[in-house]
């Protein structure tokens, strides 16, 4: 059997239609993501949630999202994609309604988890969709408007929390999913044609408990050790191991297996493994180093959560740009410049945030939030088309679902390891700020004021309303609070930009120099039985 993808016989003639079903599902579930970045200060007020249990908050959607990607994507091509992906968002609606009505921390960290399991089916299912309906020649383009909305949701997400932050309570922020659900599934019924692979791989239910395990393990050390200052500890280092050697053990089976969730054969592919690399760092260094802008923006800054997000537009409008355009470019330039291109501009984007203080200009902050937009649609959008092409259309969904899940990971774990960098850094400036400065606080209270900066602002304001302080104390603990805040966020986006140098050096290193879009009918594993269950990409 050929390796080579298999072409629609002729184009579907509502593919356009079908394409803005897609991405209306799509943006729902990566919005949430962002929507839920600038509702963390709201969140942590209402609920008195800790740093820790806010990233666990993150992360609990991120884990479950990232590891249930393969199985989604195995279970689109076996029994159908447009199924899958219905039965994904009813789930996502569902735990979206409960989330909204969270009582405590822990609830919303186990109904975001649920949230989660619903939304793993759209990404693998809609990228896979879209090459499914698209012919060739357009799925480049149609891929770069997926991209772009990817892109754009992450934007977008934070002036959307904004204005229901404005009017409503906070779990409106999880509520707004409920309609936009109803309306993607009536319009994915209504216009989206079936599609599966005709040999499609069996199941692994092994290798999806071992990656689901593994990687709750690695993440939950990773947070606990920041959340402890205890890497020493050994409910902290032990957990990491084990997450490790669960993780080993997963990749092992799955080069073995004959049915494996991670063809590892894919990663051979350079025009696969070099774009999935630049952008997971990409995703890695934006979960992780991003993550804090919000508490930069409405704590240091004091922007309303509505000025916050708005001030984020520039993004989403770098990425409308330069995504739907990047198909273009690299038919003119070849894909390895164009990424080069946005991999330095997203590079320097980053630096450019180590110049933020307290009182820069608005107009400077928008200038980097446009070049950080720019430089990830010329970055995100080229990469996921030249991915997708190297996957045969029958096996797109486990294809996508790869990449997907790698992304995710590696935001995940950005988020975990930059978090904890941030918050022990925090904690040893605001120990080392009150020594300095002579303040002895209330041990009932220490460690949540040196626990995160909003833990700091709420402490001070409680203090001063008990008169335990006196308003000049609490306006100093404050000061050290942002002094603290500016040294731990600036080096959370300096390992960011390290991170996309990183993906830079590797472009440059590993992808070839000719146009590597030829590359997507590269032979790889054969298949010994064409009659057996296919495995081939």
């Amino acid at each position: 059997m050929s390796n080579a993808p298999i072409e629609p016989i002729e184009a579907n003639p509502k593919r356009w239609a079908i394409l803005g079903v897609l991405v209306t599902s799509l943006v729902v579930v990566i919005l949430d993501n962002s929507i839920l970045n600038v509702a963390l200060k709201t969140i942590q007020d209402a609920l008195g949630a800790s740093q820790s249990q806010l990233i666990w908050a993150i992360n609990s959607y991120v884990l479950v999202f990232a590891a249930l990607l393969f199985t989604w994507g195995v279970l689109g091509d076996r029994y159908g994609r447009r199924k899958i992906l219905v039965i994904g968002l009813i789930l996502f609606g569902i735990a979206s309604a409960v989330s909204a009505f969270s009582t405590t921390p822990e609830m919303l960290i186990i109904t975001r988890g649920f949230m989660g399991i619903g939304a793993a089916s759209v990404l693998p299912v809609t990228l896979a969709i879209i090459t499914v309906v698209f012919p060739a020649h357009e799925r480049g383009k149609a891929i770069g408007f997926w991209a772009a909305s990817v892109g754009g949701s992450v934007a977008l997400g934070p002036i959307v929390a904004g204005l229901l932050l404005e009017r409503f309570w906070w779990g409106s922020v999880f509520l707004i999913n409920v309609p936009v659900v109803i309306i993607g599934v009536i319009g994915i019924l209504a216009l989206v044609p079936e599609s599966k692979d005709p040999n499609p791989a069996k199941l692994d239910p092994l290798g999806v408990l071992l990656s689901i395990i593994g990687l709750m393990l690695l993440v939950y050390g990773i947070i606990h050790a920041g959340d402890t200052r205890n890497w020493s500890a050994v409910q902290s280092w032990g957990t990491i191991l084990a997450g490790i050697l669960i993780l080993v053990l997963f990749v092992w089976l799955e080069n073995r297996s004959d049915h494996a969730t991670l063809d590892l054969a894919i990663f051979k592919i350079k025009a696969f493994s070099v774009p999935l690399f630049a952008a997971t760092m990409t995703f890695a260094a934006l979960s992780g180093s991003l993550l804090f802008l919000a508490f930069y923006q409405q704590i240091v800054r004091g922007l309303t959560p509505l000025q916050a997000g708005l001030q984020t537009l520039p993004v989403a409008v770098g990425q409308i740009l330069a995504a739907p355009n990047a198909a273009r470019l690299v038919a003119k330039f070849g894909f390895r410049k164009v990424v080069i291109t946005g991999l330095v501009i997203t590079t320097s984007a980053f630096v450019m945030f180590t110049l933020l203080t307290p009182d820069t200009a608005t107009w400077q902050m928008l200038v980097i939030f446009f070049l950080l937009g720019y430089g990830i649609g010329n970055t995100i959008a080229p990469a996921t088309t030249q991915m997708t092409m190297s996957i045969p259309i029958t096996r797109s969904g486990a294809g996508s679902a790869v990449q997907n899940t790698v992304r995710q990971v590696g935001a995940a774990l950005g988020i975990a390891i930059v978090s904890t960098i941030v918050a022990t850094m925090y904690s040893n400036r605001m120990n080392s700020g009150l020594i300095a400065n002579a303040i002895e606080l209330p041990k009932a209270v220490k460690t949540e004021a040196t626990d995160s900066i909003g833990g700091t602002f709420s402490v001070a304001e409680s203090l001063l309303a008990t008169e335990t302080i006196s308003g000049d104390i609490a306006i100093k603990l404050q000061a050290i609070a942002i002094d603290a805040y500016m040294d731990s966020f600036h080096a959370a986006v300096l390992i960011g930009a390290a991170v996309v140098l990183l993906a830079l050096v590797i472009m440059i290193w590993q992808m070839p120099v000719t146009d590597s879009t030829t590359q997507r009918q590269l032979p790889v594993k054969k298949q010994p039985d064409p009659t057996a269950d296919s495995n081939d990409l």
